[in-house]
Formats: C-alpha cells, sequence, structure tokens
C-alpha cells in the first residue's frame, strides 16, 4: 500500500507534492519521489510488497502513480508478453498495450485493489480509477474557473498544507466511475462502471460456487513475505485464520482491548484466545489503559477526519491493535457483513440483496476509507478477502435464504455453513455478531471519558478533541418527524447540517416527496436555524427525481455540503433513487434510520421530548381523534394493538399516517398550529392548516 498525489496548474505544485508526501509519509517509506512536467507534479511514497519499483513509472508515453495490490498481475504479465517487473509496472504497461481509451477494458483485466492516476503525453489527458469496491483510497478535486484539478490518497494531503492559500474541497473518487480530466478542454468526464456481472448463478451449486470463491479470495491474498490477523474472535475474522492455518501458513494474531478494572472483562477476548490456540497462532494482545486511550484519541481523530463515535470507537481498536507491529500486511473480515448481511437490522429487511448493496457502494467512503488510513498509520496494508470483486458480484446474486433465516433470526448462514466446512470451532461458527468497538470495550472507554470531562455525550467530548469537524451534509426535509430525527441523529454523530432541501410536488400522491404539510418548512427551516432550499416539482414519477437532483447540485454549489441525509426507514424506492443521485454526484448518502425497530424508535421520538402531530390518517383502526394530536406514550400503546390486531405500522411506515413535527430539542421556537378536520370516511382523513406561527419555547 502506498500514497500517491498530483496537482495540475497549481502555482506551487512541486512544494504542495512534496509537502502532501510528508504528510502522507506512513504510506510507504520504502521510497518517496516526484515527477514534474509542464503544468503537473506527481508524487509517489513507496510501501514494496512485491519487487521494488520506484514511482511515478515515466514511460515515453506517459506517466503512472499507483498504490496497488494485483493479485493476477503475473498472469497478466504472461499473457501480453509485458516484462513488467512487478504489478504496479503491469498496469502501466497494459494501459499503454490497450490504449488510454479503453481503461475499461484494463480494469476488466486486474484482479486486486487499487487506486491509479494516469497520464496521456499525447492525448494529454488524466485519467483516475479505483478498484470498484473502493478498497484503496482516492480523492480529487477539479476547479474549473482556475483550471486547477488535484488528487490524492488521503484528504489531509492537502487539508493540512500551509502552502495553499486556499481550501480544496477534496471529494471521493466513486469507484463504479472512471474519471478523465481533459486538458484542453478544461473539463473532466465520469464513465460508470457496473458492480455486477450479467452471469445468472446456476442455482445446484450456489453454496459449492461460494465456497470456492471463499478460499481464493483468501488464499490469493497470502504474501510471499510474513503477515498477520486482525482476530477478534467473530466468525468473519476467525474463517480467515482457519483458512490460513489449513493452508500450513504462519501467522501471528493481533487485538487491542480496553484494560481497567472499572469494566467487564472484554467479551472478544477469549473467542479470540480460543481461535488462535485452534489455528496454532500467536495472539498479541495489546492492553490500553484509560489514560493510554485518552491521549491517542485526538491523534486518532485526526487520522480518520471524523469525530464520529461509532467510527472513533472502531477506528481505536484498530489502531491499537495495529500498533507497533513487525509485519507488513494484516488480513481483517471487513466486508463480511455488508456481503452475507451480517447487521441486526438486515433481519427487518424487505430485499436482503439490495440491503446489502446499499451497504457496499458507501463502504468506500466509511469504514475503508478510515480503516485504510489507520492501518497506514501504523504502516501495515489492510487485506480485506471478503471485499474480492468475484466473491461481491456473485454474493449480491445469491438467494436470500442462504444469507437469513427469518425463523431462527439467524444471519449470514451461508458463512457460517462454509466455517463448518473448514472445520472452525462450533462456538464461533455459531457466535452472533459484536461489534469491535463494543467486544473490546473501547466504546465504554469513550462514554466512561466523555462522563469524566463533564460532557453529556460521546459525541460532544470527540467533537472538543478534534481541531476538525466531519463532513458539512444537506438534509432532506420533508417536515415529518422522520426527516428531522435523522438530522438529529447526525448532529448527535457531529455531523454539520450546512441546509436544508425541500422538494414541494404538486403531485400530493408522490412516491417519492412527503407532501401535507411542506408548505411549513420554511418555519421548521427558522427554528432550526438553517438555510433552506424549496425545489418545486411536478411530481411526475421518476421525472421528478431531475428536480430532487437539481436541488442537490444547488446545495453543493452554495453551501460546499459532502453529504445528504435523509428519514427513509424501509422504502427501498426512496432509499435507492437518493443513493443513485447522491453516488452520481460524488457526496454520500445518509440514512441512519434505516431499519430502526418501529417501537423502539417511536419511543426514542417521545422519550428525548420530540412532539408531533398526525396531520393525515388512511387506515383501519385510526379515527378522527388522532387528527391534530401530540402522539404521547399512551398513543403508541394504543398503535402497538393496533399492530397486533390489524397489522397497522407503529411508524406510520405503511402510510397509516402522516406527521409534522411541532417541537424537538433542535428548535429554538416550537409551532403553534390551527387547524380544522376533514374526514372522508370514518379511518381517512387530514387536518386542514387555518393559522400557524412560531412561539417562544
Amino acid at each position: 500500500m502506498c500514497g500517491i498525489i498530483g496537482t495540475f496548474n497549481f502555482l506551487d505544485g512541486k512544494q504542495i507534492v512534496l509537502s502532501g508526501l510528508k504528510i502522507m509519509e506512513n504510506r510507504g517509506k520504502d521510497a518517496s519521489k516526484i515527477f514534474e512536467k509542464d503544468c503537473f507534479v506527481f508524487g509517489h511514497n513507496l510501501h514494496s510488497i512485491i519487487d521494488y519499483v520506484e514511482q511515478p513509472i515515466v514511460s515515453d508515453k506517459g506517466v503512472l502513480v499507483i498504490n496497488c495490490e494485483i493479485y493476477n498481475w503475473k498472469e497478466l504479465n504472461k499473457k501480453y508478453n509485458l516484462n513488467a517487473k512487478n504489478d504496479s509496472e503491469l498496469v502501466l504497461r497494459l494501459i499503454e498495450k490497450k490504449g488510454p481509451t479503453k481503461i475499461n477494458d484494463v480494469i476488466n483485466c486486474l484482479d486486486g485493489d487499487y487506486a491509479f492516476a494516469y497520464f496521456s503525453f499525447k492525448e494529454n489527458k488524466l485519467i483516475l480509477a479505483r478498484d470498484i469496491i473502493g478498497v484503496k483510497p482516492l480523492v480529487y478535486s477539479f476547479n474549473p474557473k482556475k483550471k486547477q484539478f488535484c488528487f490524492a490518497s488521503e484528504k489531509k494531503a492537502f487539508d493540512l498544507q500551509a502552502n495553499l492559500k486556499e481550501k480544496i474541497d477534496l471529494i471521493h473518487l466513486n469507484p463504479r466511475q472512471i474519471l478523465t480530466f481533459d486538458l484542453k478542454k478544461n473539463k473532466i468526464y465520469l464513465k460508470n462502471l457496473n458492480l455486477l456481472n450479467k452471469e445468472k448463478l446456476k442455482t445446484n451449486s450456489i453454496k459449492q460456487t461460494i465456497f470456492n470463491l471463499l478460499d481464493n479470495a483468501i488464499k490469493k491474498r497470502i504474501p510471499e513475505n510474513e503477515f498477520a490477523v486482525l482476530l477478534s474472535g467473530g466468525i468473519d475474522s476467525s474463517v480467515i485464520a482457519k483458512v490460513l492455518f489449513n493452508q500450513n501458513k504462519k501467522f501471528n494474531s493481533y487485538i487491542a482491548i480496553i484494560d481497567d478494572e472499572r469494566f467487564s472483562k472484554p467479551v472478544d477476548l477469549e473467542y479470540s484466545k480460543q481461535v488462535a490456540k485452534e489455528c496454532n497462532s500467536k495472539l498479541i494482545i495489546n492492553k490500553v489503559s484509560i489514560i493510554e486511550l485518552e491521549k491517542q484519541l485526538p491523534f486518532i481523530i485526526s487520522l480518520i477526519e471524523s469525530s464520529d463515535p461509532v467510527r472513533v470507537g472502531v477506528a481505536s481498536t484498530i489502531y491499537f491493535a495495529t500498533k507497533n507491529i513487525k509485519e507488513k500486511v494484516i488480513f481483517s473480515g471487513l466486508g463480511a457483513d455488508e456481503i452475507f448481511a451480517g447487521y441486526n437490522r438486515f433481519k427487518n429487511s424487505i430485499d436482503v440483496n439490495k440491503d446489502c448493496y446499499s451497504y457496499l457502494i458507501k463502504m468506500y467512503e466509511n469504514d475503508l476509507y478510515f480503516e485504510d488510513i489507520i492501518t497506514m498509520a501504523n504502516k501495515i496494508e489492510l487485506r480485506v478477502p471478503f471485499l474480492d470483486k468475484d466473491l461481491v458480484s456473485t454474493s449480491l446474486k445469491v438467494d436470500e435464504n442462504y444469507k437469513i433465516d427469518l425463523v431462527t433470526v439467524k444471519n449470514k448462514l451461508i458463512l457460517r455453513e462454509y466455517a463448518n466446512s473448514i472445520g472452525l470451532n462450533e462456538l464461533i461458527v455459531n457466535r452472533d455478531k459484536k461489534a469491535a468497538q463494543y467486544g473490546s470495550n473501547f466504546d465504554k472507554a469513550i462514554e466512561y471519558l466523555a462522563k469524566k470531562h463533564g460532557f453529556k455525550s460521546k459525541s460532544m467530548y470527540l467533537s472538543s478533541l478534534g481541531k476538525k469537524k466531519n463532513i458539512s451534509i444537506g438534509a432532506l426535509l420533508s417536515t415529518g418527524k422522520d426527516s428531522l430525527y435523522a438530522i438529529n441523529l447526525m448532529k448527535k454523530m457531529n455531523y454539520s447540517v450546512s441546509c436544508l432541501i425541500t422538494i414541494d410536488s404538486k403531485n400530493k400522491d408522490s412516491f417519492m416527496f412527503h407532501t401535507p404539510t411542506i408548505n411549513l418548512a420554511k418555519l421548521q427551516s427558522k427554528a432550526l436555524g438553517i438555510p433552506l432550499i424549496i425545489v418545486k416539482t411536478k411530481g411526475e414519477k421518476e421525472i421528478e427525481l431531475n428536480d430532487l437532483e437539481n436541488a442537490i447540485k444547488k446545495a453543493i454549489k452554495k453551501y460546499k455540503i459532502e453529504g445528504l441525509v435523509s428519514g427513509a426507514i424501509f422504502s427501498n424506492y426512496q432509499r435507492e433513487r437518493i443513493e443513485k443521485i447522491t453516488e452520481n454526484l460524488g457526496i454520500r448518502s445518509f440514512a441512519p434510520l434505516w431499519h430502526m425497530d418501529q417501537t423502539k424508535y417511536m419511543q426514542r421520538l417521545i422519550k428525548e421530548n420530540n412532539k408531533f402531530i398526525i396531520t393525515k390518517i388512511a387506515c383501519y383502526g385510526l379515527d378522527e381523534s388522532y387528527l391534530g394530536k401530540v402522539i404521547d406514550e399512551n398513543d403508541l400503546i394504543k398503535l402497538e394493538k393496533l399492530n397486533k390486531k390489524f397489522g397497522v405500522n407503529v411508524a406510520g411506515e405503511g402510510g397509516e399516517f402522516e406527521t409534522l413535527m411541532i417541537d424537538m430539542p433542535l428548535f429554538n421556537k416550537s409551532i403553534s398550529i390551527e387547524f380544522d378536520k376533514k374526514l372522508q370516511n370514518e379511518f381517512t382523513g387530514e387536518i386542514l392548516i387555518k393559522k400557524v406561527k412560531l412561539v417562544k419555547k
């Protein structure tokens, strides 16, 4: 794993690249070089795993910088008679053999993890590409007015620079896109790639196909030199360890735990000891004190560029587990939950594979980015066999019955069967998921530190330690409880909500947008103190998405947002369309309420003093008395009874009712409302607003 960086048309380009390489020096200390020509500068930090070849690699046709592990490079080298010394040189020669216009063909050939930038001297074009899952990081920025373009492995290569006179807004390159920057035309072009192959699975050989792909995904990633395993004792990392053991490989295993008598014993520890013993692996336990964690938290937050409590908890676990280790490569079980439906929320899925896909396409901006940065800070390369492209593509087509048993509520079924087939201990095979930050007690330690320093929450405490805030996001505002509570959750995770986006649809039966009280969005915007973008739409199915995309583009341009949050809970129709737009625009999509338990969700809303009324009913069991009522605990009990009797969705997700948030902790004023009621029949009706205003709380 290496670090790459480049600039085009920057006055101090050479110094910016040199400074960026210094900032990213832990990404490769075997060599650090630059290449400068005309208006551009490329830089590279080398972390050598395969034969030593310094970069940038220059030919008479172009120049390449690449961060890669290509597992089939020797086969390609022989097939195309390229005489390359290692995988990075192979990529350069393959690009130049096929031609820069056929980068898609090059990518289809490559089996591995990579991110590269290639500049063609003849065509005067830059090409950026990365593996289709996005295991290797790559960010970029384009300023058409100044004709400036830059890229790097990490955002902080530019963020931390004193050489830059103004801030550069960097975004992650979508791994399902190839970017071409045409210097002559001063334009960028994006070409889409498909994550799924079109081949159909033979139903009579599904298990064996997956088993073979799992075997190959792990085996092909075994390096020739020493390597290690991040071992939590969960099924994912344990499967990797067992396969390696069955291959007669010697390796050390690593785990980090909080060592403090104030907490119960970390649950992951005994499981990891058991697996290490079974796999004849030395388990190296990094016992971290509260004092040591407290000292390192600001550094960890600066590394991952986030103070999100979940991210910091996971990152802390990985950081301490990989600190001071001697190996250059470490295996991780990352990705198994995404491809085999391992998270608890999958148990409520309407379409399991669609949800798997949704989690997978976001990984490059989330777990993969910060786990790469954390491990590289400790000078070690992370290998993730569960994110092998063939395994991923095939797993997304496996029937959900191979992933979740809705009767026993057991998940990752096909992975558990595979674990049995390779002889893994039955206790590990059947172990329920425990997130790393919980199983190691790092989350408890962060919570303890927050209370110790007088903070009401972990997010407030972690935010106080970081100089850099989380990314700025926009929020889709429908005026109902869900969109506003989603904003609340994102703010709790230290995200800055820079603007609200409301779509005012003429079609009151829109599948996509909430319409009953959309005219009150301006009042909620004032109550929140967050600016609002309103875009009107005719509400024609699918065409209305163009209006949504235009609204998001306005938010990106005016408020520099890098993400979008929505209140989607169960509607795949809404979520898929939002995710498609955000992917195309190069920003992140957040749906923090997705598949949240409906009763627990409503309980949290009420307990946390969110006041919302029902504005519309269309459900047997709901009558006039519900219209305009602030929902409380007693109403929730009634809704639960209706759920048992008639199948009414407690949170109204089936269209049973619509809501309006009139007060919440984030509001600086509450909404006072006067209305009449209009009924179509005993169980169908809505409120008609007569007068509404903001009042002091």
